[in-house]
């Protein structure tokens, strides 16, 4: 038996998306609440990263660190090639 302890809340959806939870959990032999758990803690590691990224990167350009999108562009440009560019560090701009 899990041991975490979890918090019972309710939310609503669209009556097609109840309805793919229901079917999806049927085949996975799952019960949809189990999905559903699931689903948010996926979305909120996901959405916590990217924000964590954007605050990141926001800082670093307002010390003034900055990548040109040009220097980015060559060197995405340049994957697989035989002289293919190093990885662009930041420079002050």
């Amino acid at each position: 038996m899990n041991n975490i302890a979890s918090a019972k809340f309710t939310v609503s959806v669209k009556v097609a998306t109840k309805r793919r939870l229901e079917t999806l959990a049927k085949i996975a032999g799952r019960s949809s609440e189990f999905l559903a758990a699931e689903a948010i803690s996926e979305y909120l590691d996901l959405n916590e990263a990217q924000v964590t990224g954007i605050k990141t990167a926001m800082t670093s350009l307002d010390r003034g660190a900055a990548i040109p999108q040009s220097s980015v562009r060559e060197w995405v440009l340049s994957w697989g090639a035989q002289d293919e560019r190093p990885i662009p560090r930041p420079s002050t701009i």
